[in-house]
């Protein structure tokens, strides 16, 4: 599940729930919405007087007053907010989006539970009533497209059922970032102190303000989606509250039957979305996931959190934390039990498929929760490949230009990018889960690609890298260390599959190539300033950050000099600013996944790069949590490419090189609880990051 609340400082919620519609942003772009609202409203009324907890819903442009937010923690599985009502009561209300890695059935449910409780403060009893609802608005990004919906009850649970009328889903241009096609499944338990409607915003939200609760009517009227605002919601009676909370779950799902169309072996056909073959329709599905709810679900958190911890301190878990959303937000398991697929989405940007050079940096965090994702993302990209589909000698950059049609993309080439990407995510798979069958199965494809890299990665040509937004560039020192360190990986893939003569042939390149390219790509020290790599071989007064080290102690090959990392260890603090060292000298831009990927284990610039990174999750304001790209003196982040699943490469930590922890109190006005919160309405909340309002 995918839809925000905009939480910067200034300009936009500040974190605070009521009084603010989840989705759009300043600069017209959101993860999973592209500045659409999905409205999600929610109401209280206790002893008789209404209020809001969730949105901005209005009768007749009147809004119930807010309640009073006290705080929201958030932790990588769900954001918690504790309000007050009138001194009356409290609330509890947890998002909670599950993270399973290592159960592919459950993750490949695109889910979120809503849980709300809410019990006395003051000693005495309380008549409440409880009402949330969504909009038609999930359905499409689209407000004149026509939804249509339905009421049903299976199992105990009741879902409100919404669509886009029109299911052509292999017809959808996703780069709008919302998908147009599946079915909405918004539910609850259908007690007998719970009532449902659905029909236009103001009659729907009016009469639970009138009345505490809803008729038990649907509005059979499809319509436009900005046609007298379809709303989908249920009331609750919640009757006499003490000081035991009361507690109420209600879950949204999206269902789609078929999620990709894929030119893989046997030519163009859909993929099913893996839960297809686990349940046999979205009702049953819904019903199995709503009984889910579980304390479980808080085992990722907690591992990630302990992990985190661990690694680099308070400040990586900040990081942690939030970024672990977006990773597991811009991805779908689709395919059958017996062939899986993970396919990827460029968030908030052009909208790309399975896009090689944003694996390789959210490659951690899947390395970290479950290799064999990995090899789910990695396997479309191979069967297209070797199915000849792409004629070329290097490797295509993406699979699609616009999610979900994944039937090849045949321009924006980063040839030397990509074979690098593709050779290193190859052999780190194999490394983590032991599958060396995986690198023999594709080896003659790997070799190719190696043989491009032989004749192309020492002296780059003029071509785009991973950082496509600055341009092309010839002789670039950090893309040459890519391919170069590809090289040497490709030998130890050579090794474990017993070609002895070409690991032999490959090993002795690379080092070569490595000496050339200490000589080409070195700038001496002066009196003032550090030895440091050039941007750019033809640029002695450029400078970059050389990530791409990253791959030699991910694969532990030992084989860039120590001398190096600690060349640019040096060098790196000399040219810090707010957010830490900017991507390269040609623009003050940087990255939060590449800043964190030139850390090195012993770096003295460790420290400071979690800091910077923690300055800018809260200045940030008011852009989505983490971008991809940031001016590094301050001001605002460029239009484009503001959020990235790149970003994941914050995980990088966890490859068994932690880095140096700070001594000293973050920078961040965060501040992190750190005791295991086994219950969410429990009132020692933990390993979460909690925000005062």
């Amino acid at each position: 599940m995918n839809t925000w609340l905009e939480a910067g400082s200034t300009g936009a919620s500040g974190g605070i729930l009521p009084g603010y519609w989840p989705g759009p942003q300043p600069d017209g772009s959101v993860a999973g919405g592209a500045g659409s609202v999905k409205a999600w409203a929610g109401l209280i009324k206790v002893d008789g007087t209404s209020y809001t907890w969730m949105g901005a819903a209005g009768v007749n442009g009147v809004v119930p007053p807010s309640v009073t937010q006290d705080h929201m923690e958030y932790t990588s599985t769900r954001s918690t907010f504790l309000m007050t009502v009138a001194g009356k009561v409290s609330m509890n209300i947890t998002f909670l989006s599950p993270l399973t890695p290592d159960d592919i059935r459950r993750q490949s449910v695109i889910g979120t539970y809503l849980y709300v409780s809410v019990k006395s403060l003051d000693g005495a009893t309380h008549v409440v009533e409880l009402y949330c609802d969504t909009s038609a608005e999930w359905t499409s990004i689209h407000k004149s497209d026509t939804a249509q919906w339905n009421y049903t009850v299976n199992d105990g649970i009741g879902s409100h059922r919404s669509w886009r009328q029109d299911q052509s889903e292999f017809n959808a241009d996703y780069a709008d970032d919302q998908a147009h096609w599946g079915y909405w499944l918004w539910s609850t338990k259908a007690d007998n102190g719970m009532t449902y409607q659905s029909g236009q915003d103001s009659v729907v939200r009016g009469n639970f303000l009138n009345n505490g609760s809803l008729p038990n009517t649907q509005d059979t009227v499809y319509r436009a989606i900005e046609d007298a605002w379809p709303v989908f919601g249920f009331a609750n009676n919640l009757g006499n509250v003490g000081s035991t909370p009361v507690e109420t779950l209600y879950t949204i799902v999206h269902a789609q039957e078929n999620a990709i169309i894929f030119l893989g072996e046997g030519g163009l056909r859909p993929v099913p979305s893996l839960w297809a073959s686990y349940w046999d329709s979205d009702i049953s599905l819904v019903t199995d996931f709503y009984n889910d709810w579980s304390m479980k679900w808080g085992v990722w958190d907690h591992k990630i959190a302990v992990d985190s911890l661990a690694a680099g301190g308070q400040d990586y878990l900040t990081i942690t934390s939030l970024s672990a959303h977006q990773a597991f937000g811009a991805v779908q398991l689709c395919g059958t039990p017996d062939k899986p697929y993970y396919f990827l989405k460029e968030i908030s940007s052009d909208g790309n498929t399975q896009t090689v050079d944003v694996m390789f940096p959210a490659m951690p965090i899947f390395l970290y929760s479950n290799p064999a994702l990995l090899k789910y993302m990695l396997d479309p990209l191979y069967e297209n490949q070797e199915a000849g589909h792409f004629p070329q000698e290097y490797s295509l950059h993406d699979l699609g230009a616009n999610y979900p049609r994944a039937i090849g993309h045949p321009t924006e080439p980063m040839p030397l990018e990509e074979c690098g990407n593709m050779i290193i995510m190859t052999l780190a798979y194999s490394q983590h889960a032991y599958d060396t069958a995986y690198l023999s199965q594709h080896y003659p494809l790997l070799k190719q690609w190696t043989t491009f890299l032989v004749a192309e990665a020492l002296i780059p040509a003029n071509q785009l890298s991973n950082d496509d937004f600055q341009g092309t560039l010839a002789n670039q020192t950090n893309l040459a260390q890519k391919g170069i360190i590809a090289i040497e990986a490709m030998s130890v893939i050579a090794n474990i599959t017993g070609n002895s003569a070409d690991a032999l042939n490959y090993t002795n390149i690379a080092h070569d190539y490595l000496t050339q390219w200490e000589k080409l790509a070195i700038v001496p020290a002066t009196a003032s300033v550090p030895a440091h790599t050039k941007l750019a071989y033809q640029d002695n007064t450029g400078h970059g950050l050389l990530y791409n080290l990253y791959a030699d102690t991910l694969l532990k090959l030992n084989f860039v000099p120590k001398r190096i990392y600690d060349m640019q260890s040096e060098y790196y603090p000399t040219i810090a600013n707010v957010y830490g060292v900017q991507l390269d000298s040609r623009n003050p831009i940087g990255k939060c996944g590449q800043q964190q990927s030139h850390l090195h284990p012993q770096s003295p610039c460790s420290s400071p790069s979690l800091q910077h990174g923690l300055v800018l999750l809260q200045l940030t304001a008011p852009s989505p949590i983490f971008t991809i790209l940031k001016l590094q003196t301050g001001g605002p982040a460029p239009s484009s490419l503001v959020q990235s699943l790149a970003v994941i490469s914050l995980f990088l930590q966890f490859d068994g090189s932690p880095a140096t922890t700070p001594n000293r109190e973050s920078e961040c006005e965060a501040k992190c609880s750190l005791t295991w919160d086994a219950k969410c309405d429990t009132e020692d909340r933990s390993m979460a990051v909690r925000f005062k309002a």
